[in-house]
């Protein structure tokens, strides 16, 4: 559990490294950051993939057909509605839609628990429904925050923010589906390494961000957009970050994220995701250079919360059903 936990602290603090993309290249369109970032996961991982290729053959074609699944919808789909998002809306807002995350997953993890193929035990609803209220109220805290702030600028554009805020829905979205179906991958195969399973999903991105890639080129040599390709205006700065945080974000916080999942049972290690949403609100109020307004402090103190109260509760094991009488 402990080791379980500190594998899941650092793909959290990881991870808070995709939100500072957007920010920091913020005149590079969602479309760039995405396929670019998935563009390099993919390129590190073919070196990867040779110290690796004795255990990536093992892998049968429903294997590598479940890799490129959880490739498009929890890395390409999802960083697409991510950096838009946060291009829109900000970086606080969507962050914390994101970190909803942790109680969606536990909540979803319950609804499957007992089903066909899945054995995790279910969490008391009565029980985890005080903190789903405590983020819930926190969110609202940190979108007033960040709607104030809005409304006092005569500039705002306040229909971007709620499509920001849309986006970062669908994000949720993705990753909610991402963690548990990868979860069930894991646990299926125990033998198999996280290590592996993380190269794996980089060279099955690999090819959807060169067709990305390559498609938003086209697009914008059809439309006459005013853009540089392929590396943009600034290429050193775009390079640098997408390849940072493919290896860091992508491949590394994969693998730890592997590592945790196959050591806790999915409701825990969804809520772990708090450390991510933790993370990129601290790079993104550091980016800014000022400190969080106390209500926006108040949200993420009721975040914390929120979890740690989810964490506390005990999961039922399942029901076993009485023999039926002779």
């Amino acid at each position: 559990m402990l080791i379980g936990t500190l594998f899941a602290l650092a793909a959290g603090l990881m991870w808070g490294l995709v939100f500072v993309g957007p920010l920091l290249l913020a005149d590079y369109p969602a479309v760039m950051l995405s396929f670019g970032r998935y563009l390099a996961f993919g390129l590190i991982a073919l070196p990867l993939a040779w110290f690796d290729r004795a255990a990536l053959r093992q892998l049968s074609r429903a294997d590598w057909l479940e890799a490129l699944k959880l490739s498009l919808v929890g890395n390409v789909i999802y960083y697409l509605c991510l950096s838009a998002a946060i291009q829109r809306a900000g970086g606080p807002l969507p962050t914390m839609i994101i970190g909803t995350l942790p109680v969606v997953i536990a909540i979803c993890a319950n609804l499957r628990a007992g089903g066909q193929g899945v054995t995790s035990e279910r969490l008391p609803w009565a029980r985890l429904a005080p903190s789903l209220g405590l983020i819930a109220l926190g969110i609202a805290l940190v979108n007033r925050t960040e709607l104030a702030q809005l409304q006092a600028d005569p500039h705002a554009d306040l229909a971007r923010y709620a499509l920001g805020a849309l986006l970062a829905i669908g994000g949720v979205i993705c990753w909610t589906w991402y963690p548990l179906r990868n979860a069930d991958w894991l646990r299926a195969h125990a033998d198999r390494s996280p290590r592996t399973w993380a190269t794996a999903q980089g060279l099955a991105t690999l090819p959807m961000a060169l067709i990305g890639y390559a498609g938003t080129w086209l697009y914008f040599s059809a439309t006459d957009a005013p853009w540089a390709m392929p590396l943009g205006p600034r290429p050193l700065p775009y390079l640098g970050l997408m390849f940072a945080i493919g290896l860091f974000a992508s491949w590394l916080g994969t693998l730890c994220w592997n590592e945790a999942s196959q050591r806790l049972p999915p409701h825990l290690a969804g809520q772990l995701i708090v450390f991510e949403t933790l993370s990129a609100l601290s790079y993104a109020y550091l980016l800014r250079g000022e400190w969080p307004a106390p209500a926006t402090l108040a949200g993420v103190a009721l975040l914390i919360g929120g979890v740690m109260w989810a964490l506390r509760v005990k999961p039922e094991p399942p029901a076993i059903a009485e023999p039926a009488p002779h």
